[in-house]
């Protein structure tokens, strides 16, 4: 896998700043809420072909490197 900073942004002025797709407004949790509901890969590319594999897997990747830092607040 690339460098998911290839695929995925962060810009405060696109989407109040979650992380995006480069280059577009879908925001990696529009990627993961589109496969969490049975979308395909196939599909995604179909509907948005603005994106292709490598950033679907980008913001797997992301999310996933994301889940391994958990944040415990105290208070």
């Amino acid at each position: 896998m690339t460098d998911t900073a290839q695929h995925i942004s962060i810009d405060p002025q696109i989407r109040f700043g979650k992380p995006c797709i480069r280059g577009t407004r879908i925001s990696v949790g529009d990627v993961l809420s589109w496969l969490a509901s049975g979308m395909s890969n196939k599909e995604i590319i179909e509907d948005y072909p603005s994106i292709k594999e490598d950033d679907i897997l980008a913001a797997l990747a992301f999310a996933a490197n994301r889940e391994a830092f958990v944040k415990i607040l105290v208070g």
